[in-house]
């Protein structure tokens, strides 16, 4: 009796051990087939001149803001570290020195400098300036904007509207009524359909033909390209990525190949990593460490898009510098003190990274307003400066 309940309680246990090699050999197995080969974004044959453009902003990011990232991430190089191409803009505005998100991104969307806090409109008497994103609308591109702050916020609104001051945000949300974006990712619903002026600007783009949805799922949107959207992702401000963020790189992906069926033309998408420059203005580490990275993995998804597209050009790079960002010494000499010297702005020089068709327009020192006049130039546009 003895012997047989021995011989059973052998082959119960040899048995439960082939279950469980079994289940790790398909959950290996798994797990390599859903593994995707690793893009070599280095070895990439493209276009001559790109039919795309993507320009990423980080809100805020400097030089040393980038440094930061690299030292933290520890392991693998970042995106930043993968690109071709470096260059330096000068950022000051028109009127002052150290210059604003608002004035930062009219130089990118119009090419011309001008006041602190105004948004798409020129000095002296703030007549309104066509944007790129505007210009390529009218040309047949398609067009969009992904961004981790309101869509009113100063830098998507130089895109698309034209107003004298970045405060009047109900004002600027009246603007994208005007221009025809094929797709907007943001937060902020509730400056489009909770109003001082009661207008619902919700039922208004959905009578344009939007697709309008709420929330970060992505569900339900025409990824077919065949009708136009709106994803609100947030009734305000959508959080930080410390505090679980994490749409930017998803909405990034889903936008590119949104656009690339949308219109054989081509397109220009603008993603802002908005909430760098939060994090500098506070002075939290924390919260920049998780900006950045989060950015630098949104960077990744548009170059690994470009990569695998062969036609089109992506452009990093920040409006402005914010916090006197500095890595400073310590007694563990392989380590740094991440350091602020300010709470606000700076005039420090920001970088710009170039991959893809015409990279190589981007390197060198030059004035922010050149940005809009490389990108033209890169699709084989116009320059012409009246």
């Amino acid at each position: 009796m003895k012997n047989r309940v021995s011989a059973s309680y052998n082959r119960g246990f040899a048995f439960r051990w082939i279950q469980i090699a079994l289940c790790g050999f398909l959950s290996c197995y798994s797990c390599a087939q859903s593994r995707k080969p690793a893009i070599d974004l280095q070895a990439v044959t493209f276009s001559e001149r790109p039919k795309n453009i993507i320009l990423l902003i980080g809100d805020g990011m400097g030089i040393a803001h980038v440094s930061a990232h690299i030292y933290w991430k520890g392991v693998g190089k970042t995106s930043f570290e993968k690109f071709p191409v470096v260059g330096f803009h000068k950022s000051h505005a028109y009127d002052y020195r150290v210059t604003d998100s608002a004035a930062g991104a009219t130089a990118f969307a119009c090419g011309q400098k001008t006041t602190l806090g105004a948004i798409g409109v020129l000095p002296p008497d703030n007549q309104p300036c066509p944007t790129i994103l505007e210009d390529l609308d009218r040309q047949g591109f398609a067009t969009g904007m992904v961004t981790t702050c309101t869509a009113t916020h100063a830098t998507p609104a130089c895109f698309v509207a034209h107003r004298e001051l970045r405060a009047l945000t109900e004002e600027i949300a009246l603007d994208f009524l005007k221009t025809p974006l094929d797709c907007l990712i943001a937060g902020g619903e509730n400056l489009f359909n909770r109003r001082y002026d009661n207008l619902n600007l919700v039922d208004s783009l959905r009578q344009r033909g939007y697709v309008v949805r709420r929330g970060v799922g992505f569900n339900n949107l025409p990824q077919d390209g065949s009708r136009p959207f709106v994803n609100f992702t947030h009734e305000m401000e959508p959080p930080t990525a410390s505090a679980g963020r994490d749409y930017l790189p998803r909405a990034t992906r889903l936008a590119c190949n949104y656009l690339e069926k949308r219109s054989e033309k081509g397109f220009f998408l603008m993603v802002e990593g908005s909430q760098i420059d939060w994090a500098s203005h506070t002075n939290d580490r924390n919260w920049l460490r998780a900006e950045m990275a989060d950015f630098d993995k949104t960077v990744q998804a548009a170059m690994e898009f470009a990569a695998a597209n062969g036609e089109t050009l992506v452009i990093v790079t920040g409006d402005h510098e914010c916090g006197g960002f500095a890595l400073t010494q310590t007694d563990l000499r392989k380590q740094f003190k991440p350091t602020f010297s300010t709470k606000v702005h700076t005039a420090s020089m920001v970088p710009v990274y170039a991959y893809g068709p015409q990279a190589q327009l981007f390197s060198g020192v030059y004035e922010n307003t050149e940005i809009y006049f490389k990108m033209r130039l890169a699709l084989g546009m116009s320059n012409d400066r009246q």
